[in-house]
Protein backbone atom coordinates (compact mmCIF):
# COMPACT_ATOMS: atom_id res chain seq x y z
CA UNK A 1 0.00 0.00 0.00
CA UNK A 2 1.27 3.64 -0.66
CA UNK A 3 0.77 5.80 2.34
CA UNK A 4 2.69 8.85 0.36
CA UNK A 5 -0.66 10.31 -0.96
CA UNK A 6 0.04 14.01 -0.60
CA UNK A 7 -1.02 16.02 2.99
CA UNK A 8 0.09 18.49 4.91
CA UNK A 9 1.60 18.64 8.80
CA UNK A 10 0.23 21.25 10.53
CA UNK A 11 1.28 20.56 13.93
CA UNK A 12 4.88 21.07 15.64
CA UNK A 13 5.94 18.02 14.51
CA UNK A 14 8.59 15.97 12.14
CA UNK A 15 10.43 18.76 9.71
CA UNK A 16 7.77 21.63 10.61
CA UNK A 17 9.21 21.56 13.78
CA UNK A 18 11.93 23.78 13.24
CA UNK A 19 11.15 27.63 14.23
CA UNK A 20 7.59 26.63 14.47
CA UNK A 21 6.53 29.23 16.90
CA UNK A 22 8.69 31.94 15.33
CA UNK A 23 7.64 31.80 11.77
CA UNK A 24 3.93 32.60 10.22
CA UNK A 25 3.71 29.80 8.03
CA UNK A 26 2.55 27.39 9.85
CA UNK A 27 2.39 23.78 7.99
CA UNK A 28 4.09 22.14 5.33
CA UNK A 29 3.43 19.71 2.89
CA UNK A 30 4.22 15.83 1.85
CA UNK A 31 3.88 15.22 -1.80
CA UNK A 32 2.33 12.28 -3.06
CA UNK A 33 4.81 9.02 -4.37
CA UNK A 34 3.85 7.85 -8.02
CA UNK A 35 6.22 5.17 -10.25
CA UNK A 36 7.80 7.30 -13.06
CA UNK A 37 11.85 8.08 -13.94
CA UNK A 38 14.41 11.32 -13.85
CA UNK A 39 12.11 13.47 -16.36
CA UNK A 40 9.25 13.76 -13.83
CA UNK A 41 11.47 15.13 -10.55
CA UNK A 42 10.06 18.87 -11.04
CA UNK A 43 9.53 21.41 -8.32
CA UNK A 44 5.96 21.86 -7.05
CA UNK A 45 3.36 24.76 -5.75
CA UNK A 46 3.60 23.55 -1.82
CA UNK A 47 6.12 24.92 0.82
CA UNK A 48 7.76 21.52 2.22
CA UNK A 49 10.61 23.17 4.64
CA UNK A 50 10.30 26.49 6.77
CA UNK A 51 13.03 27.81 9.03
CA UNK A 52 13.99 31.05 10.35
CA UNK A 53 17.48 32.29 9.14
CA UNK A 54 19.24 35.20 10.60
CA UNK A 55 16.18 36.74 11.32
CA UNK A 56 15.02 35.70 8.02
CA UNK A 57 11.90 32.93 7.00
CA UNK A 58 12.78 31.06 4.41
CA UNK A 59 9.85 28.98 3.10
CA UNK A 60 11.53 26.54 1.06
CA UNK A 61 9.23 24.85 -2.05
CA UNK A 62 9.45 21.10 -2.72
CA UNK A 63 8.94 18.64 -5.43
CA UNK A 64 5.82 18.12 -7.46
CA UNK A 65 5.67 14.24 -6.60
CA UNK A 66 8.17 11.97 -5.09
CA UNK A 67 9.31 9.62 -7.69
CA UNK A 68 10.04 5.39 -7.64
CA UNK A 69 12.28 5.11 -10.37
CA UNK A 70 13.43 1.63 -11.93
CA UNK A 71 17.31 2.07 -13.09
CA UNK A 72 19.07 -1.17 -14.04
CA UNK A 73 16.82 -3.32 -12.00
CA UNK A 74 17.33 -0.98 -8.81
CA UNK A 75 14.48 0.63 -7.34
CA UNK A 76 15.90 4.32 -6.40
CA UNK A 77 13.69 6.78 -4.40
CA UNK A 78 13.72 10.86 -5.19
CA UNK A 79 11.88 12.86 -2.89
CA UNK A 80 12.59 16.14 -0.84
CA UNK A 81 13.21 16.24 2.47
CA UNK A 82 16.23 13.37 4.07
CA UNK A 83 13.87 11.86 6.31
CA UNK A 84 11.84 10.26 3.85
CA UNK A 85 14.72 7.98 3.22
CA UNK A 86 13.91 5.79 6.65
CA UNK A 87 10.30 4.65 5.11
CA UNK A 88 11.70 3.78 1.51
CA UNK A 89 14.69 1.86 3.22
CA UNK A 90 12.39 -0.05 5.23
CA UNK A 91 10.39 -0.33 2.22
CA UNK A 92 13.01 -1.86 0.12
CA UNK A 93 14.19 -4.33 2.95
CA UNK A 94 10.95 -5.81 3.46
CA UNK A 95 10.64 -6.13 -0.39
CA UNK A 96 13.38 -8.25 -0.28
CA UNK A 97 15.55 -5.33 -2.47
CA UNK A 98 18.86 -5.92 0.16
CA UNK A 99 19.86 -7.75 2.82
CA UNK A 100 19.20 -7.03 6.47
CA UNK A 101 22.80 -5.68 8.00
CA UNK A 102 24.18 -4.37 4.80
CA UNK A 103 25.99 -0.85 5.05
CA UNK A 104 24.56 2.11 4.37
CA UNK A 105 26.80 4.80 1.86
CA UNK A 106 25.77 8.29 3.22
CA UNK A 107 26.83 10.87 0.47
CA UNK A 108 26.02 14.16 2.24
CA UNK A 109 26.56 17.99 3.33
CA UNK A 110 25.76 16.70 6.34
CA UNK A 111 26.21 13.90 8.85
CA UNK A 112 22.89 13.25 9.78
CA UNK A 113 23.16 11.84 12.48
CA UNK A 114 21.20 13.28 15.43
CA UNK A 115 19.37 11.27 18.19
CA UNK A 116 15.63 11.14 17.56
CA UNK A 117 13.64 11.96 20.20
CA UNK A 118 12.12 8.56 20.29
CA UNK A 119 12.69 5.40 18.42
CA UNK A 120 10.39 2.79 16.82
CA UNK A 121 10.67 -0.46 18.52
CA UNK A 122 9.99 -2.19 15.46
CA UNK A 123 9.04 -2.35 11.53
CA UNK A 124 6.62 -5.03 11.56
CA UNK A 125 4.10 -2.31 10.91
CA UNK A 126 4.58 -0.26 7.30
CA UNK A 127 1.96 2.77 8.57
CA UNK A 128 3.87 2.77 11.77
CA UNK A 129 6.99 3.52 9.92
CA UNK A 130 5.43 5.98 7.75
CA UNK A 131 3.89 7.63 10.74
CA UNK A 132 7.46 7.62 12.56
CA UNK A 133 9.08 9.05 9.59
CA UNK A 134 6.89 11.70 8.68
CA UNK A 135 5.72 12.86 12.73
CA UNK A 136 9.19 11.91 14.33
CA UNK A 137 11.80 12.21 12.32
CA UNK A 138 13.47 14.81 10.52
CA UNK A 139 16.08 15.94 7.91
CA UNK A 140 18.90 15.69 10.77
CA UNK A 141 17.99 12.41 12.54
CA UNK A 142 16.80 9.37 10.41
CA UNK A 143 20.11 7.52 10.37
CA UNK A 144 20.16 6.21 13.84
CA UNK A 145 16.97 4.80 13.85
CA UNK A 146 17.77 2.57 10.86
CA UNK A 147 21.21 1.69 12.91
CA UNK A 148 19.81 0.63 15.65
CA UNK A 149 17.01 -1.46 14.18
CA UNK A 150 20.09 -3.20 12.60
CA UNK A 151 18.82 -2.29 8.71
CA UNK A 152 22.56 -0.95 8.44
CA UNK A 153 25.58 -2.43 10.03
CA UNK A 154 27.50 0.95 9.79
CA UNK A 155 27.36 4.15 7.89
CA UNK A 156 30.16 5.33 5.85
CA UNK A 157 29.61 9.02 5.15
CA UNK A 158 30.81 11.03 2.01
CA UNK A 159 30.67 14.43 3.25
CA UNK A 160 34.44 15.45 2.79
CA UNK A 161 37.00 15.46 -0.16
CA UNK A 162 39.08 12.67 1.12
CA UNK A 163 36.20 10.86 1.61
CA UNK A 164 35.57 10.85 -2.14
CA UNK A 165 38.45 8.50 -2.50
CA UNK A 166 36.98 5.91 -0.42
CA UNK A 167 36.75 2.56 -2.00
CA UNK A 168 33.35 0.10 -1.02
CA UNK A 169 33.66 -3.06 -2.06
CA UNK A 170 31.04 -4.62 0.12
CA UNK A 171 27.22 -4.86 -0.40
CA UNK A 172 25.69 -1.41 0.43
CA UNK A 173 22.49 0.99 0.12
CA UNK A 174 23.62 4.13 -1.71
CA UNK A 175 22.24 7.49 0.21
CA UNK A 176 22.34 10.57 -1.83
CA UNK A 177 21.79 14.11 -0.67
CA UNK A 178 21.70 16.50 -3.63
CA UNK A 179 23.36 19.29 -1.26
CA UNK A 180 26.58 17.91 -1.51
CA UNK A 181 26.55 20.08 -4.72
CA UNK A 182 25.61 22.98 -2.85
CA UNK A 183 27.93 26.30 -3.22
CA UNK A 184 29.47 25.68 0.65
CA UNK A 185 30.84 22.50 -1.26
CA UNK A 186 32.32 23.79 -4.27
CA UNK A 187 35.68 22.74 -2.73
CA UNK A 188 35.43 19.39 -3.71
CA UNK A 189 35.52 18.99 -7.77
CA UNK A 190 32.07 18.73 -9.46
CA UNK A 191 33.22 16.11 -12.04
CA UNK A 192 34.92 14.11 -9.06
CA UNK A 193 31.60 14.24 -6.88
CA UNK A 194 29.37 13.45 -10.12
CA UNK A 195 32.07 10.05 -11.23
CA UNK A 196 32.26 8.73 -7.41
CA UNK A 197 28.33 8.89 -7.19
CA UNK A 198 28.03 7.10 -10.71
CA UNK A 199 30.52 4.35 -9.26
CA UNK A 200 28.31 4.25 -6.40
CA UNK A 201 25.05 3.78 -8.54
CA UNK A 202 26.30 1.22 -10.32
CA UNK A 203 27.48 -0.80 -7.00
CA UNK A 204 24.43 -0.03 -5.15
CA UNK A 205 21.43 -2.49 -4.05
CA UNK A 206 19.22 0.50 -3.41
CA UNK A 207 19.34 3.76 -3.99
CA UNK A 208 17.45 6.94 -2.06
CA UNK A 209 17.94 10.77 -3.47
CA UNK A 210 16.72 14.06 -1.44
CA UNK A 211 16.97 16.91 -3.07
CA UNK A 212 17.00 18.69 -0.22
CA UNK A 213 15.09 22.21 -0.86
CA UNK A 214 16.21 24.37 2.30
CA UNK A 215 19.80 23.63 1.61
CA UNK A 216 20.11 23.92 -2.45
CA UNK A 217 18.75 25.34 -5.01
CA UNK A 218 16.16 22.91 -6.44
CA UNK A 219 16.07 24.00 -10.05
CA UNK A 220 20.39 23.27 -10.01
CA UNK A 221 19.32 20.27 -7.38
CA UNK A 222 17.11 18.57 -10.69
CA UNK A 223 19.91 19.03 -13.03
CA UNK A 224 22.50 17.47 -11.00
CA UNK A 225 20.00 14.43 -10.47
CA UNK A 226 19.60 14.31 -14.26
CA UNK A 227 23.49 14.03 -14.61
CA UNK A 228 24.13 11.39 -12.29
CA UNK A 229 22.06 9.06 -14.03
CA UNK A 230 23.77 9.71 -17.17
CA UNK A 231 25.55 6.76 -18.55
Amino acid sequence: MNYYKGFFINEPVGNNIFSYDERKQKKIYVPPLKEGNIEDAKIGENIVFCEIEDKNEINALGLEYFIKYLFNEKDVYIFDNHNHAFYFWVESLKRGKFKKGIKLVHVDQHKDMREPNTYIKDINDLENVFKYTNFNLNVGNFIKPALKLGIFSDVVILDNLNSFYLDINEEFVLDIDLDIFSKDMDYIDYDLKISKIKELIKKSKVITIATSPFFIEQNYAIDVLKEIFKF
